[in-house]
């Protein structure tokens, strides 16, 4: 009889420079909020191996080593896809060889790109700009209403987000789960040398304290694009997220910055992460 306690590998792409300015400016790693919502969403005793492929010297899990994890997971990235950079070509790669190897995918943001480059589709800059905050009215296709990634979640939601970048061209074999009007790829099942990746465009991983800090760390950018008029405009909106992550019962700030429970519920927020363990991880475990 097989363990039924899952082995994760969670790959963080992030620079060790740009993981340092994420925690000089408050915010968690991407790999500790990842590890964080496996283990409150994933059966009791998950194990989860971090990577960090943008560090020199790492190196990822090669050949039969790979089928030793019962599922990759991939967290948010601040690089770009297409930048041709010698570890995100290697992390191309090593999507491809979990693909080969059967071991099944899931992430955010850089995750549904990696998902989909590694497959032979194409991600671009967005030319609407950056989707930040909280991106409004992610509508599930018709496939996406009928895919095991959306059990539980409402057909229209609103989910956290950051990102200057989008999936262009689907590859084959893929299929589109959820758009909205600023990203039409939202999220996105890949099918690749027999093996499923469920990739989200969002971070249901994020909650407010860490969006705040990250709107914290991205305040000139947010500045220069527009987000905000000034810094002392960015500043309230950051300390509003913060005051209602502190007291979730302030209506007054609910109602103003329009959330809603999509975004504020943890549990509806995740549902996507349970749904991947349950209908992809677990069952290949128990094959």
């Amino acid at each position: 009889m097989q363990n039924d306690t899952p082995s994760f590998l969670v790959v963080d792409g992030y620079t060790k420079a740009a993981r340092d300015e994420l925690q000089a400016g408050g915010a968690s790693l991407a790999a500790d909020l990842y590890v964080g919502m496996l283990r409150k969403n994933g059966p009791s005793g998950a194990e989860c191996d971090v990577i960090f492929p943008a560090d020199p010297g790492v190196r990822f899990p090669v050949g039969e080593a790979i089928r030793e994890y019962d599922g990759v997971v991939w967290t948010g990235c601040s690089s770009c896809v297409f930048s041709g950079e010698p570890d995100v070509e290697a992390q191309i790669a090593f999507a491809r060889d979990c693909y080969r190897h059967g071991v099944p995918g899931f992430g955010s943001c850089w995750a549904a790109q990696i998902a989909v480059v590694a497959a032979g589709g194409e991600v671009a800059l967005n030319p609407k700009g950056r989707e930040m905050g909280i991106a409004r009215e992610i509508s599930l296709t018709e496939s996406g209403r009928a895919h095991p990634l959306y059990e539980g979640k409402p057909d229209v939601f609103d989910a956290f987000t950051s990102h200057d970048d989008e999936v262009t061209v689907l590859p084959n074999g893929s299929v589109l789960l959820s758009g909205n009007d600023f990203t039409r790829v939202q999220s996105v099942a890949v099918k690749y040398e027999g093996t499923e990746f469920w990739g989200l465009q969002y971070h249901p991983e994020y909650d407010l304290h860490e969006m705040a800090r990250l709107m914290f760390c991205r305040l000139k950018k947010l500045i220069r694009l527009g987000f905000f008029a000034d810094e002392a405009e960015g500043l309230a909106h950051i300390g509003q997220l913060e005051t209602l992550h502190e007291n979730p019962t302030r209506q007054d700030i609910i109602e103003e910055l329009n959330l809603k429970p999509d975004v504020l519920d943890e549990s509806l927020r995740t549902v996507e992460v349970r749904n991947w363990i349950n209908h992809l991880v677990l069952p290949g475990m128990r094959s």
